[in-house]
């Protein structure tokens, strides 16, 4: 499922407060903090983006140990020289992919259901 909106990848210090920002997806980590904000909200406050992109959310709701399924989206995907950067949920998987290649990877993601199911 292609969510609405665009998103980036925002880098704050480790001790930079996040209040007032809504993030998609918070990873602390020892360089700082990685945010994905909704584009607009990362320009209204004035923060340093990069990678625009759209996100996928996977339909399977796939289990926290399942192993392989990840794998073999990024390898389909990875064929069409289409990047991304997944996101494990606890019920799903989410991917974060270039603005502009969205569709065609929607298109690669239906092609490997079928695949799958046939």
């Amino acid at each position: 499922m292609l969510v609405g909106g665009v998103f980036v990848f925002v880098s704050l210090d480790p001790g930079r407060p996040i209040q007032h920002l809504s993030p998609r997806v918070m990873v602390r980590e020892r360089e700082g903090i990685t945010l994905i904000l909704p584009l607009d909200q990362a320009q209204a406050h004035g923060l340093t983006y990069t990678f625009r992109s759209r996100l996928i959310t996977l339909n399977v709701h796939s289990s926290l140990a399942a192993v392989g399924l990840l794998a073999r989206v990024a390898t389909a995907l990875a064929d069409q020289e289409i990047p991304i950067n997944p996101v494990a949920g606890f019920y799903h998987d989410h991917l974060f992919v270039p603005q502009g290649r969205e569709l065609e990877a929607m298109e690669v993601l239906r092609t490997l259901r079928l695949s799958a199911s046939g």
